[in-house]
């Protein structure tokens, strides 16, 4: 009798994960890891120690920063970037406001600026290959990206010439000015994380779990009542415990009310829920049907 072999869904999603991030290292020249704090980027972050452990990262993390982040997650941020000894690169939106190059508007979002800065800084520090946390669960948008997301030398991304990946095969060609977007868990979903999270023991920022905390109602979802929000006349603030699915800018990111202290527990929730949690707590994404594709189209993540 022969033995057999067989990996767990897990095992496969992370074979396949390091095996992308491996990929680039090897065929790329100057790639980078978007590191917001994260829940995905902070998987991504742990799939790429493992790639290279116990040799140091590669390549440099980078952050898009729009001023507006959870001080928790930019405290996290910049100390998990410490424990690691990794380089981390900051955008500042502010600066590209500063500077004139994108225009802010007074009761709006910062998210679409956001764009502008991550050009700049692909460009500035001549990165060829941007490892992104996006996955294809999360929004119709991003279910039609390839792992390997061909970008002009705009950074526009056209779904319509995406290349084929048949057999798990990447084409990272590219002329100079170009670059390619990867997203190694592309396959991954929210409930996939979670269990990742759990069983790796990922670290993450405090906000993940059951907390206590002030929440404005707007628009059927609850936002964190912050220095970046204010309630308006005739919104209801009051103080309940929640958790954040995702974590965005303080102001247009939602909280669920949720008991969840722990990643067991936030699995528990995530295996019975129907929405995602872009769908569910990101108001920058209802901007319109297509609201997420058209950024995407224009150099978005």
């Amino acid at each position: 009798m022969r033995a057999g072999y067989e990996l767990s869904h897990l095992d496969a999603l992370e074979a396949e994960s390091v095996h992308i991030i491996r990929e680039v290292a090897a065929t790329f020249e100057r790639p980078v890891l978007l590191f917001s704090g994260g829940k995905d980027s902070a998987v991504m972050l742990e799939l790429a120690r493992r790639a290279f452990w116990p040799a140091p990262l590669p390549f440099p993390l980078m952050h898009i920063d729009t001023g507006r982040n959870f001080d928790e997650v930019i405290n996290f941020r910049d100390q998990t970037a410490e424990r690691l000894g990794a380089q981390l690169l900051v955008g500042r939106v502010q600066d590209d406001i500063d500077a004139g190059r994108v225009t802010e508007v007074a009761g709006e979002t910062r998210n679409r600026l956001q764009t502008a800065t991550l050009l700049r800084s692909i460009r500035e520090e001549r990165f060829d290959a941007v490892f992104g946390g996006a996955r294809r669960d999360e929004e119709k948008a991003r279910a039609k990206e390839r792992v390997f997301s061909f970008r002009d030398e705009f950074g526009a991304w056209d779904p319509r010439a995406q290349r084929p990946e048949v057999w798990s095969l990447y084409n990272g060609a590219h002329r100079k000015g170009e670059h390619i977007r990867v997203f190694p868990l592309s396959n991954w979903t929210e409930l996939d994380i979670w269990e990742y999270i759990d069983r790796a023991e990922v670290a993450l920022p405090s906000l993940y779990y059951a907390h206590r905390r002030k929440v404005i109602e707007r628009d059927g979802m609850l936002l964190a009542d912050n220095r970046f929000l204010t309630a308006q006349p005739g919104e209801r603030v009051f103080e309940t415990t929640v958790r954040f699915r995702t974590l965005g800018d303080a102001d247009c990111t939602g909280c669920v009310e949720s008991d969840a202290a722990n990643a067991t527990d936030v699995i528990a929730e995530t295996a019975v829920t129907r929405l995602t949690e872009r769908g569910a707590t990101r108001a920058d994404d209802r901007i319109s049907d297509s609201g997420m594709e058209d950024r995407k189209r224009e150099g978005y993540f």
